[in-house]
């Protein structure tokens, strides 16, 4: 069994991107940024730039991605995003559940302004919008507060007071102040531990993936999910909530809707373990491979705006 995590290889840009341009020449076509760049800002700074076809790509958006406490740059993160899709002549998006939740969020966003608020913004933008899975590498195989940890380890801790036989790798980095769950999960759980924490190597992860029969989500938040993918590429049973954008991956017989379905659904698994093992995954995870989305990708950079 295995805690989808942030040890593969999900993360498309820093937090805090630094952009280096050098002179716009005629051969210059296309700009592709990502969502975290704040592209209006940057085409009033370098007007040459105006002329090319505007990409903005969303892996996350700004608009429902959960804070601890708001704050005066959160709203002013959003903001950004809003006017960058203005700007740009194409925006996408590597889920519609990511699509989706921030155009339907832009009206209540923009009513956070006192003064003038700008109306139907998302009838401006959703034109230029479109859907581009995020391309996933796969490797050659034969076989954080918003991925709710507490329900995850609260599941495994009820598994164990049932006396059901498991075995836990909890993969991912150690952060400075990890949620106190942890340090209990890791003393209750102890004798059913197998690997935990960040594995150095792309190569050790994808091993622990190979010989883990079960991979969960707890995610309260999630734009697309490339763990879990990476985790099913490699032979693992899912489980994913009936929230998100995990409806739009995986047929309903993965998703669980309330922790009492989840605990349900892993005692059942860990009393016939045979059912997860013999069980082919009704997911094609070729569809999200480099080699299936690259033609859409090279169209996308490679047409001319007109």
């Amino acid at each position: 069994m295995a805690l989808e995590g942030e040890n593969s290889g999900a993360h498309l840009q820093p937090d805090h991107p630094h952009l280096s341009l050098t002179q716009v020449t005629p051969s210059h076509r296309v700009l592709f940024s990502s969502s975290v760049l704040n592209l209006c800002e940057l085409v009033a700074l370098r007007p040459d730039l105006a002329r090319l076809k505007k990409v903005l790509y969303f892996h996350e958006n700004q608009l429902v991605y959960p804070v601890r406490k708001e704050q005066e740059r959160d709203f002013q993160y959003g903001y950004n995003q809003v006017l960058s899709c203005l700007v740009a002549d194409v925006v996408v998006f590597n889920s519609s559940f990511n699509m989706e939740s921030f155009l339907s969020s832009i009206s209540s966003f923009m009513n956070k302004i006192p003064d003038h608020r700008p109306r139907d913004l998302d009838l401006l933008i959703r034109p230029k919008c479109e859907v581009l899975y995020y391309p996933i590498q796969f490797p050659d195989v034969r076989r954080e507060h918003d991925k709710n940890p507490e329900l995850f380890f609260s599941t495994l801790i009820k598994l164990k007071e049932r006396q059901l036989q498991f075995e836990l790798s909890v993969l991912g980095e150690t952060f400075t102040d990890p949620p106190e769950i942890f340090s209990e999960a890791r003393l209750q759980l102890d004798a059913h531990i197998l690997n935990w924490g960040f594995l150095s190597s792309k190569e050790d992860y994808l091993r622990v993936l190979s010989q883990a029969d079960v991979v969960v989500s707890t995610a309260k938040h999630e734009f697309f999910g490339v763990a879990m993918l990476e985790a099913v590429h490699c032979g693992c049973y899912p489980l994913c909530p009936k929230a998100l954008v995990y409806p739009e991956l995986f047929p309903a017989e993965y998703l669980y809707s309330t922790p009492e379905q989840l605990c349900k659904r892993l005692q059942a698994l860990c009393r016939r373990p045979d059912i997860a093992r013999r069980h082919v995954v009704k997911v094609d995870t070729s569809s999200f491979s480099w080699m299936s989305l690259k033609e859409r990708f090279e169209t996308l950079l490679a047409a001319q705006h007109s």
